[in-house]
């Protein structure tokens, strides 16, 4: 009952923010009149014990306690005030979160810039992860890397970031929430159990398969695990560059076809896992494909791109979009 309340406050006051601060866009600086500050339960704690000391040296007209009980006061003040400016004036450059697959870590980078002094303990917090930033370098840009807990396929909408900061002393908790439109595209797993088809059915049969050639140049790409030594460029390598790998692709009548309804039997998390991985796989040979998901048909092509573009089609298939 007390956690439904809690929820019910929070998403009020959630509200009542957004339509106060508006839509967010990239890059901003963060304002004073959007950072909040309230007192932790140590700085709680803290007021209480400053209050049973005044009292103490006000029954006792002790001036030393009295004394003590200012002086402690005036550096509660002071870690007040400097909790609010760690935030106040922090560029927030950008906010990006590159697709995942389902049931791995998805990973949101962030970009901050402190304008004129250096921020210590900047904590960035997204659903029920964070991270912490221990110290941002005065005019120098410092990245970092949030982790969330794995999401189903589909679309991931983080509907609000929170950076926020306790230092110098924990007395106080300062934040701000960011509005940006962040939606992240979860591919289906890449499993599956069935080898890429091998025979060569037309694009009406639905996959038409031929081994990736090597008979013409096509570019570098990094290297990945499982790749023969023979194809590595050792010269790029030998010049302080990356390892880098020598692609090569076939003919163009080289092709793949893959269909969504050749693969009826299973059901549909299954088609579109082993769709996935079928892919995932034609890209990594270097050869050409297609892919037909019903009413949905992605041409021949290769590349990254392409890849990305079929396994978005793969994931946006009847799944509903989840929210953080």
């Amino acid at each position: 009952m007390l956690q439904a309340q809690r929820h019910r406050l929070e998403r009020a006051i959630g509200g009542w923010i957004r339509r106060r601060q508006g839509e967010d866009r990239l890059p901003l600086v963060l304002a004073r009149r959007r950072i909040y500050i309230l007192p932790t339960r140590a700085g709680l704690g803290f007021g209480l014990l400053l209050l049973l000391m005044l009292l103490a040296g006000l029954n006792y007209a002790n001036s030393l306690a009295l004394l003590t009980t200012f002086l402690l006061a005036g550096v509660a003040l002071v870690s007040l005030n400097q909790c609010h400016r760690n935030l106040q004036g922090l560029r927030v450059v950008n906010l990006h979160a590159p697709p995942a697959f389902a049931g791995d870590p998805v990973l949101i980078d962030i970009t901050l810039e402190p304008q004129e002094s250096t921020r210590y303990a900047i904590r960035v917090e997204a659903g029920n992860e964070s991270i912490l930033l221990p110290e941002l370098q005065s005019n120098s840009t410092t990245r970092g890397r949030l982790a969330l807990r794995p999401a189903a396929r589909g679309l991931l909408h983080i509907e609000r970031v929170r950076i926020a900061t306790r230092f110098p002393f924990g007395l106080a908790r300062a934040w701000c929430w960011l509005y940006l439109p962040l939606a992240i595209t979860i591919y289906p797993r890449a499993e599956g159990s069935l080898p890429l088809p091998s025979a060569a059915q037309g694009r009406e049969g639905g996959a038409t398969v031929a081994a990736a050639g090597h008979d013409e140049w096509y570019g570098l790409r990094p290297f990945r695990d499982g790749d023969s030594p023979r194809q590595v460029a050792w010269k790029v390598y030998a010049r302080g560059l990356p390892l880098l790998v020598k692609e090569y692709r076939g003919a163009a009548s080289d092709s793949l076809w893959f269909d969504f309804d050749v693969l009826a039997p299973l059901p549909v998390e299954a088609r579109l896992e082993q769709l996935a991985r079928w892919v995932v796989e034609a890209e990594r040979r270097g050869a050409r494909y297609a892919l037909r998901l019903q009413s949905i048909e992605i041409d021949l092509d290769a590349g990254e791109a392409h890849r990305d573009r079929c396994l978005g089609a793969l994931a946006r298939y009847g799944a509903p979009a989840a929210q953080r």
